[in-house]
This record gives C-alpha cells, sequence and structure tokens, in this order.
C-alpha cells in the first residue's frame, strides 16, 4: 500500500486527495477543494497573473502541510488548461516542484482525457459507448468508452472561467449573452465531433455538473455521498440554468448547496452541459465524484522514489 497526494491545479480549482492506493484499488483519506481561479485573464492574456498564482501558492501551502501531516509518500501536482494556454505556464510548475516538492506533469488533452476516464472507471464497469464529461474552467473533455478502454476523446476549448469571460458580462447575464455563450458551445461541437458519435449514456465529472446535482437535490448543504451517482434529467439542468442565469451574482453566492466562489462561473457551466446533452441527445447524465483527480492518485502512486536535486528551469522566475 502506498499513501499518496494527488493536487489537481486547474483553471477554476485547486483540489487534494490524499488517498491508500493498493493494486489498483483507492481508499481516500481526505479530499479538499479551493477555488483559486488560476486561468483568470489567460483567455485574453495567455499568461498566468500574479493575483491568481498568489492564491494557488497559499492554497499549495495548506495542501503541502495536509499531506505531509497524513504521512503523503508520493505527491503528483497535475496541470491542466490554463498552465497549458500560459507563456509562464512551464515556469509556474518549475516553481511549484521547487517550492513545496510536489512532481508536476502538465497534461495534454489526450492525457487529461485518459486520466479522468480512469478515475471515473475506478470501482465499477462504464457500459459500452459512456460519454464521460468533464467541464473544467477552460476546457472541456469529452470521452467515450466503454469495458475495452477509450474508444474516443477530444479536448475543447469550453470552460466556464473562459465562455463567461468572453460572453457574459451583465449581472444577471443578458439573454443575447446566453445565446451568444450557446452558440459558440454548439458551433465547436458540431465542428469537432464526429456525426457519428453516438454515447448511449453519459457520466459527468467536475464542479460546474456536481453542483447542478446537488441543486437539482435541493440539497441544504452540499453532500458528495448523495450527489455522487445522482441522475440529473436533461429538464432538469435547464431548470438549474433558467434558475441560475436569472439570479444576479450575489443571489446565486447565497444559494444553498452551490459554493459562493464558484457562482461567478456556474452558469456557463450549466450552458455547456446543457448544449453536449442536447448536441448527443441525451436525456440526462450521472454525476460522479470520482473523476481526473482519482486518476492522478492512480498514476501518483506508480511514481519513482522523489530524489535531491537542483531547481527544476524556470523556478522563481514565474509570475
Amino acid at each position: 500500500m502506498t499513501r499518496v497526494a494527488a493536487v489537481d491545479l486547474g483553471t477554476n480549482s485547486t483540489r487534494l486527495l490524499v488517498a491508500d492506493v493498493e493494486d489498483g484499488s483507492i481508499a481516500e483519506v481526505v479530499r479538499r477543494l479551493k477555488i483559486t481561479r488560476l486561468g483568470e485573464g489567460v483567455d485574453e492574456r495567455k499568461r498566468l497573473l500574479p493575483a491568481p498564482v498568489a492564491r494557488v501558492r497559499n492554497v499549495l501551502t495548506d495542501f503541502r502541510r495536509e499531506a505531509e501531516s497524513l504521512g503523503a509518500e508520493r505527491t503528483l501536482a497535475i496541470a491542466t488548461s490554463a498552465v497549458r494556454d500560459a507563456e509562464n505556464g512551464e515556469a509556474f510548475l518549475g516553481e511549484v516542484e521547487w517550492s513545496y516538492g510536489f512532481q508536476t506533469r502538465l497534461l495534454s488533452g489526450h492525457d487529461e482525457a485518459q486520466l479522468t476516464f480512469r478515475g471515473v472507471a475506478f470501482g465499477r464497469e462504464l457500459s459500452e459507448d459512456t460519454l464521460v464529461l468533464d467541464i473544467g474552467g477552460g476546457s472541456t473533455e469529452l470521452v467515450v468508452g466503454g469495458p475495452e478502454g477509450l474508444r474516443f476523446h477530444d479536448s475543447l476549448d469550453l470552460g466556464c472561467v473562459r465562455l463567461t469571460e468572453r460572453f457574459l458580462h451583465s449581472d444577471p447575464p443578458a439573454m443575447g449573452e446566453l445565446d451568444a455563450c450557446a452558440t459558440a458551445v454548439g458551433a465547436l461541437l458540431g465542428q469537432r465531433l464526429p456525426y457519428d458519435l453516438q454515447p448511449r449514456a453519459a457520466i459527468g465529472v467536475a464542479g460546474t455538473i456536481t453542483s447542478i446535482a446537488a441543486l437539482d437535490l435541493r440539497l441544504a448543504e452540499y453532500d458528495a455521498e448523495r450527489v455522487h451517482g445522482h441522475r440529473v434529467s436533461r429538464e432538469g439542468v435547464s431548470a438549474q440554468l433558467e434558475r441560475l442565469a436569472a439570479a444576479p451574482l450575489a443571489q446565486r453566492r447565497a444559494i444553498p448547496a452551490l459554493e459562493p466562489d464558484r457562482a461567478p462561473v456556474i452558469v456557463a457551466g450549466a450552458v455547456i452541459l446543457r448544449e453536449v446533452l442536447d448536441h448527443f441527445g441525451l436525456d440526462g447524465l450521472e454525476a460522479s465524484e470520482r473523476d481526473i483527480l482519482d486518476g492522478a492518485a492512480l498514476e501518483a502512486a506508480e511514481l519513482p522514489e522523489p530524489e535531491e536535486g537542483a531547481a527544476p528551469p524556470g523556478a522563481y522566475t514565474c509570475c
């Protein structure tokens, strides 16, 4: 058995999973999430900005302390869309390695798809032609597979942070802004996805989808155990999108079971979800708490022993 710590340096959130991994199984010890908006401004400026980097640094300090106190033997920090798109992304990862002692991995869209599928499939067998949908802050991953593994995957530049910054400027969003956002999502789905790709079922991961599942359940506070496995209908998604889009930001922040710091970008995330379901003609999807972070934990257990060494290239030159 190996105790690992997996860290997800996402566009909208920074997350930690400490778990015991043995023979491909995961026993969760602790799971944490902080909204850090690392990708703020990246779509426009193509750089990680100082304020978001500082927010992530503060969280990583706490995560490192907790991982060490729990006896994690391997730590892997994965980075996705925001770091991929930023000119100073590799320097940022170098600083993370040097300052916090985490091994890091910058994921390609293909890597994201594989790790997400691995995390979702852990402990269960997926039926044939299952769509795994991961709506992130900067990108959306779509993976179709089953018992034999992946059959199709793609990573699209459709994320809740990216689309909020591009389209949703009013508070609450104007109907024209929502229509423009939905049109952009639908157009890219039509351009990038094969016409004969027809998943029979869908599983959704990450904060947009699990938050909408919590709202669909009418939870007074977020409950991961109740959210995991909950099926949200297409009509339920539309109802929550309508509710969220009609509320000013201050009201969205106060909605029970919705993380207040997720409120600024949840509307764009819900638009993406609705458009994906419509594109494939799906009548709903299952929410999953197991995702890319679980896949990263499995990867972390396969890492070699950490070695002492010099600072990685770019360390302390990030932002």
